[in-house]
């Protein structure tokens, strides 16, 4: 390995490292990756994205199940839950996910070289070192990795409150993955994507369920709108939400926790629970990874790059988590790492615009969304055109039986020209795909309301949003 000089080494095994190493290959760039995790797959494979969709596909069908009688299903008896099969199944899932990627490794011919990687400087002649103490092996000496690229993918990690440290009571993303079995009371610190998640699997699965959120509504990254009907639904659930309430204090108790705050009103508030899922945000892992011997620079701990993932240190780019800037999302970290790969290599490539990343949040009611919300569209001098369909006018719907939610377009009113789509409701997350692709394509209302939707979708929701904006939808 010391002998060996590759075109670009890539120090991260999640979404957006392994999906660089892998680009690079196709490239035909001779690639290694560093991982200091004993699988690859990262954040998002192990303790993130992937079994957190996996339990939240088995509540959708708990939540089916308990209403088995009104789709004609008998003799089923009373459903009980084998939390132990879930779990069995959510790990089986990010097996199968992990022999994939080690076989992409293979195919393509990757250099996955285990352990910590950390930059020893600038390039020297136009190489850079990285060098990486073997994970798990004490008083190893470091390997060095000689490369004339590198892309740093060290992703994030979860915070948590001053003071709190994570057990079997105070959880964060991965221990609440792992319980034994499903608490009976669960208080979710923080309303984002995480959290609210988190909160609707467990409602689901019978908890009691109590959400506190700092700012003055929950997902506040999305539309109004959509973060005033995901806290009525939530209600209608039996979530009890709270927002504007600032965590003052939390301890443990004999039975789990308890949580001081203070509510919207000014008023001292106490709650109590079983466990208690800290979801305030992630962190960067740019910490000793030898940034400071380079000249990238950071804001806030997270690494600022050009339009093409590039770093102030010629030779070295960031994806991911740690960019300044950049959703923490694992398809934004996927594409910033091809940017970065086309570059090095020499190929075409096209910046990631940050306005055409989706956001998907996959609790039930899911929600998907893409470009400006109303008052973003506002605040940037637009002129807008508001169109909204309720799914209670969607005949698929009524046949999946999920009518909370609506789909929301916001246009430009002079060329009708889509700035942004806002949807709360059944398959948010996969219907949102078709309105990155027409943003993209600087697609208008006019040409959105004859393109043809099949009959009877959720997908033809946007059909009559489309229209709305006119005026002129079809089933509302």
């Amino acid at each position: 390995m010391p002998d060996t000089l590759y075109d670009v080494a890539v120090i991260g095994g999640g979404p957006a490292g392994y999906t660089a190493a892998i680009r690079g290959a196709e490239f035909g760039l001779k690639v290694a990756l560093i991982d200091a995790s004993p699988r690859l797959g990262g954040t998002c494979l192990h303790v993130g994205c992937i079994p957190t969709k996996a339990l939240l596909f088995n509540a959708e069908l708990w939540d089916h199940l308990k209403h088995a009688a009104e789709y004609g299903i008998g003799g089923i008896g009373t459903p009980t839950l084998d939390w132990a099969a879930v779990l069995q199944r959510k790990s089986a899932i990010i097996d199968r996910h992990v022999k994939g990627l080690e076989f992409l490794m293979r195919k393509h011919k990757i250099a996955v070289i285990p352990g910590f990687g950390r930059l020893i400087g600038p390039a020297q002649d136009g190489v850079h070192t990285v060098d990486v103490s073997p994970s798990g092996q004490a008083h190893s000496a470091p390997s060095a990795v000689k490369a004339k690229n590198v892309i740093l993918a060290s992703g994030s990690e979860a915070k948590l409150l001053s003071g709190l440290t994570a057990d079997d009571v105070i959880l964060t993303n991965i221990e609440i993955l792992s319980l034994p079995q499903p608490p009976r009371s669960l208080l979710v610190i923080g309303a984002g994507a995480v959290g609210v998640e988190f909160a609707s699997i467990f409602r689901s699965f019978g908890a009691e369920v109590t959400i506190l959120e700092f700012l003055p509504r929950v997902v506040p990254l999305e539309d109004e709108e959509i973060s005033k009907e995901l806290a009525r639904v939530f209600k209608k659930r039996g979530i009890d939400v709270n927002t504007g309430a600032k965590v003052e204090n939390v301890e443990r108790t004999s039975a789990g926790a308890r949580v001081t705050y203070t509510a919207a009103n000014g008023g001292a508030q106490t709650r109590e629970a079983e466990k208690v899922l800290v979801a305030v945000g992630r962190a960067p892992n740019t910490v000793n990874i030898g940034l400071d011997k380079t000249r990238v620079e950071l804001d806030r701990g997270f690494v600022k790059v050009g339009e093409a993932q590039e770093t102030a240190e010629p030779g070295l780019y960031a994806i991911g988590d740690i960019v300044a800037g950049l959703p923490q999302l694992a398809h934004s970290g996927s594409m910033s790492g091809m940017v970065a790969m086309a570059k090095i290599a020499g190929r075409p490539y096209r910046s990631v615009r940050r306005d055409r990343i989706p956001n998907c949040t996959f609790c039930e009611p899911q929600i998907g969304s893409a470009g400006l919300s109303e008052i973003q569209a506002k605040e940037k001098g637009y002129e807008v055109k508001i169109g909204k369909f309720p799914f209670a006018g969607n005949s698929k719907a009524t046949i999946v039986g999920s009518h909370d939610g609506f789909v929301k377009i916001v246009s430009e009113a002079k060329y009708g020209e889509i700035l942004g789509v806002h949807i709360i409701g059944p398959q948010a997350t996969e219907i949102i795909a078709e309105a990155v692709a027409v943003m993209d394509l600087e697609g208008t209302v006019e040409e959105m309301m004859y393109t043809v939707h099949a009959h009877p979708t959720l997908a033809e929701s946007m059909l009559d949003a489309y229209g709305a904006v006119e005026g002129m939808g079809i089933n509302a």
